[in-house]
């Protein structure tokens, strides 16, 4: 078997043998300054690297050079995503699962959680919450379990979730994290107007998945790694990919991650939409220690900055698994999206959980409010943005790259970004927030490059202080 990015088999396009060869590759180039050099020029023309090139910046043991890689990855950042940071809420579904995934609290063998799945009545409960802490995008998750969480149970709770008009809330985007599943299948969640299609692959380590993975559907390497392309099939051109750090090596999953990065933009056309950095964490029946492949927080910022300037176009995600203090770090090497007073139990946001009852799938790290992870992120100098204009407006799959390939893509989501903070301030902001983001606001429709762009973000802003909502670019 050998490799081809180009194949529909998983084990042609996440081939060992080329992992194993890329590895070598990069550490024995670690010091090799002449190549280096030669990479990094290539990267500062923001068309990406191959994982081969990649292995070698992330193996790099030149301190001068290691400066370099992370400065690149910030204005990279920076030139594709300016200083706005995406911000999102998961809302879990269900927790019923037929997996016997060993690093998941969810596993099918685990008697200590209580088994829970939201109504349709208690999914607006859940989302009228989560509308009054100022969200408008979702990732729903659920286990797998074709009796408790079917395709039909899913595609009826988009529509409940979407058809919630509450105050001034509503729910814009609906991405989804659910297992790997058919053609048909995610051409009926394509219908259901989903945004992005989420899953994770955990490990690219096909011995180690297996292991991992002992019994249930997900134990079907080729199915699960496979499952993107299928998702593409049903027309679902957004598709999020991710691994879980600390399952595997961690080298092993960086080289695979952007093989498969790669067997997408070279079969479709466009690589993943987002890719995801979690780290294993501690949940009920879960020791993170008795993994032994857990990483730094060292090393998790050189990977962060690594994948930015490798697929320079794709959004980067990080999640209430991380601490502030690490959510601070890699948001300035490439994280452009970050998820916001988080709950990870099902049903957790009307009714937080008794201290004695634990259902959630991970222990979250950061856990302030929504308000205050805004406040911070203006502390900082971004602008938290709630835009889902360009899922809205058709911007997905080639045409969202092409215009962030182009940069044309800044003047639609920099307008859209400071009016969807202005929303976010008048209807949900403390007052310290608000004054904050009103300062930021005013500072930064000045960075807006068109006098008539500018002109229409400042006749909407003050039509969203008389109470109108939802413009876009």
């Amino acid at each position: 078997m050998n490799y081809d990015l180009k194949s529909s088999r998983a084990e042609e396009f996440i081939h060992h043998g080329e992992i194993e060869e890329t590895l070598a590759y990069g550490e024995a180039n670690s010091t090799n300054r002449e190549l280096i050099d030669e990479i990094l020029a290539k990267a500062r023309e923001r068309r990406g690297l191959t994982h081969r090139e990649a292995m070698v910046l992330l193996d790099c043991g030149l301190e001068d050079k290691n400066q370099e890689i992370y400065e690149l990855a910030e204005q990279i950042k920076r030139d594709f995503y300016g200083n706005r940071i995406v911000l999102f809420a998961p809302l879990y579904l269900s927790n019923y699962c037929i997996n016997g995934c060993v690093y998941c609290p969810y596993h099918a063998k685990n008697k200590h959680i209580p088994r829970k799945k939201l109504t349709q009545d208690e999914i607006r409960r859940e989302v009228m919450a989560l509308q009054d802490m100022g969200h408008k995008r979702l990732a729903l998750e659920t286990g797998e379990d074709p009796v408790h969480n079917p395709i039909e149970y899913m595609l009826e709770s988009i529509d409940t979730i979407y058809s919630i008009k509450h105050k001034n809330g509503a729910i814009r985007r609906v991405n989804v994290n659910i297992a790997a599943t058919t053609v048909e299948n995610y051409r009926k969640l394509k219908d259901a107007g989903i945004g992005t299609y989420i899953l994770f692959q955990e490990t690219y380590h096909k011995e180690s998945y297996e292991k991992l993975h002992p019994t249930g559907p997900k134990h079907d390497y080729c199915y699960h790694t496979e499952a993107m392309d299928r998702a593409q099939m049903g027309g679902i051109d957004d598709v999020g990919c991710g691994v879980l750090f600390g399952l595997e090596l961690y080298r092993y999953e960086f080289a695979g991650l952007l093989m498969h990065a790669e067997h997408l933009e070279a079969v479709f056309g466009v690589g993943p939409h987002t890719i995801s950095v979690p780290r294993i964490r501690r949940a009920d029946d879960i020791d993170p220690d008795s993994f032994d492949n857990g990483i730094d927080d060292d090393t998790f910022a050189k990977l962060v900055a690594c994948i930015r300037i490798a697929v320079p176009y794709t959004g980067m995600i990080v999640s209430t698994r991380e601490s502030q203090k690490t959510r601070e770090r890699v948001l300035h090497l490439g994280i452009s999206q970050i998820s916001g007073g988080s709950k990870t139990s099902v049903g957790g946001y009307f009714e937080p959980e008794p201290e004695d009852e634990c259902s959630a799938q991970f222990d979250v790290s950061d856990n302030r409010t929504l308000d205050q992870v805004v406040n911070w992120l203006m502390g900082m100098g971004y602008i938290p943005s709630f835009c889902t204009a360009c899922y809205r407006e058709g911007r997905t799959g080639d045409r969202f790259m092409s215009l962030c390939k182009s940069g044309q893509i800044q003047n639609c989501c920099h307008p859209n970004a400071l009016m969807t903070l202005k929303e976010y301030l008048m209807d949900y902001s403390s007052e310290e927030t608000r004054r904050i983001g009103e300062a930021l606001i005013e500072k930064e429709i000045g960075s807006i490059p068109k006098e008539k762009v500018r002109q229409i973000v400042r006749d909407n802003l003050v039509k969203i202080e008389q109470g109108v909502r939802d413009f876009r670019f």
